[in-house]
């Protein structure tokens, strides 16, 4: 039996959600297999020493304390110490730059610029979106039109069309394993969810973006919007502290869920 110490605020207050209740549960099934205790975010690096790994969970936007944060990497990485998610994660745990970096490479993506003469590239919309690299939950957005695009400072700042899509869909993964989806039917309450049944293209869509990203061990959540034309686009690749909405899926997907974390977990600790 290893010893976790699982990194939450369960303080934290989101739109739509209740964290708290997701980790006090999550928590209490990996007890039946680990030594666990919990820590908000700001004590993880004077605690973590003690512990054969860290879970990062529910620990709010880490924008909010940036400093600490940027100290428990550096401290996870001088120490070795085993970190579930994995600290190599190329998507939203180093900012949103990725989205950039896809958009060029031609993933299917919602089109992002981050240079001036990238804007007028983009395609045509009603309202584009324009968000801080390093944001979090809306933290930051705003929408310009077409015509205030060239007042737009693109330091620190990527730009996309805002897209009138049928809806959100969110695929949830442990490691590269698939585990279970789930989509918003109206695109005006983004955390009304609904088990979804994706398929085949849809999950060869989002296995494209997980094996992109390589992430040895942790939770993804590749979270994708439903264009007009019938295509998926990647909205965000989630791979610091998804939400899992566990309570929101059966008992048969929360069981293999857990299942496939503990697992995950042995295989981190090397038990």
């Amino acid at each position: 039996m290893g010893t976790l110490l699982y990194v939450t605020d369960l303080g934290y207050q989101a739109r739509g959600r209740r964290y708290c209740d997701e980790d006090i549960w999550l928590s209490g099934r990996l007890r039946e297999e680990f030594d666990v205790a919990l820590c908000h975010p700001l004590d993880a690096v004077a605690l973590m020493d003690r512990f054969d790994a860290v879970v990062v969970r529910n620990s709010g936007p880490v924008l909010h304390y940036r400093e600490a944060y940027d100290a428990f990497r550096a401290a996870a990485r001088d120490k070795d110490i085993r970190v579930f998610n994995s600290l190599s994660g190329k998507g939203d745990m180093a900012g949103k730059a990725y989205l950039l970096d896809l958009s060029r490479e031609g993933f299917p993506v919602i089109p992002t610029a981050g240079r001036r003469e990238e804007f007028a590239l983009l395609p045509e919309a009603d309202a584009y979106v324009v968000k801080p690299l390093l944001g979090a939950d809306s933290v930051g957005l705003r929408f310009v039109g077409r015509e205030r695009l060239a007042d737009v400072d693109p330091a620190g700042m990527l730009v996309q069309p805002r897209i009138p899509f049928a809806y959100e869909v969110s695929f949830y993964f442990v490691g590269r394993d698939f585990q279970y989806a789930l989509y918003a039917p109206d695109p005006e309450a983004r955390w009304v969810l609904t088990p979804y049944e994706p398929t085949a293209a849809d999950l060869e869509f989002a296995r494209r973006f997980v094996d992109w990203n390589d992430l040895p061990y942790g939770i993804q959540r590749v979270d994708a919007c439903r264009a007009p034309d019938g295509e998926l686009l990647l909205v965000e690749l989630e791979d610091l502290n998804p939400y899992l909405s566990l309570d929101l899926v059966g008992e048969e997907e929360r069981e293999a869920f857990v299942a496939a974390m503990k697992r995950s977990l042995r295989e981190l600790l090397g038990t």
